[in-house]
């Protein structure tokens, strides 16, 4: 596989200090550039922006089922490696974070086995994190 170009996703929130503490601390990015309306972080060699936006009353989380679960649409996050993804699921448990869906290995046996794991930020962005058994199958059919 050749190398990933990053990619840039600046996504609302509705408290700026709680969510930089969020992706600061119990996410673990580096952060980059701010001002009093947004903030840079490293999100695994990707930048992740935050942005201050009003909170929407009433704005529900949408789900499609995939694999017997309710996936939340939209959401985003990265492939790690499975070391990165065993640190990261033990850090988010010690840290008492409420998953929308627990780790858990999907496809088990099959092509594209992978863990996967979904959470929301203090804004209510939905979060997966995946890695994959074997990463050549990420497109795999």
């Amino acid at each position: 596989m050749q190398p990933i170009s990053p990619f840039h996703l600046a996504i609302p929130v509705d408290d700026i200090p709680t969510n930089r503490s969020f992706y600061r601390e119990v996410i673990g990015c580096e952060e980059g550039r701010s001002s009093d309306h947004w903030v840079d972080f490293n999100f695994f060699g990707h930048q992740l922006v935050i942005h201050y936006k009003d909170p929407e009353p009433g704005a529900e989380l949408h789900t499609n089922p995939v694999d017997g679960k309710a996936v939340p649409v939209p959401h985003f996050g990265v492939v790690l490696s499975m070391e990165q993804f065993e640190a990261l699921s033990n850090r988010l448990k010690e840290q008492e974070i409420e998953f929308i869906i627990e780790p858990y290995i999907r496809f088990q046996g099959e092509v594209g086995e992978q863990a996967t794991m979904f959470f929301s930020d203090p804004a209510g962005n939905a979060l997966e994190f995946k890695a994959f058994k074997n990463i050549d199958q990420l497109f795999a059919k």
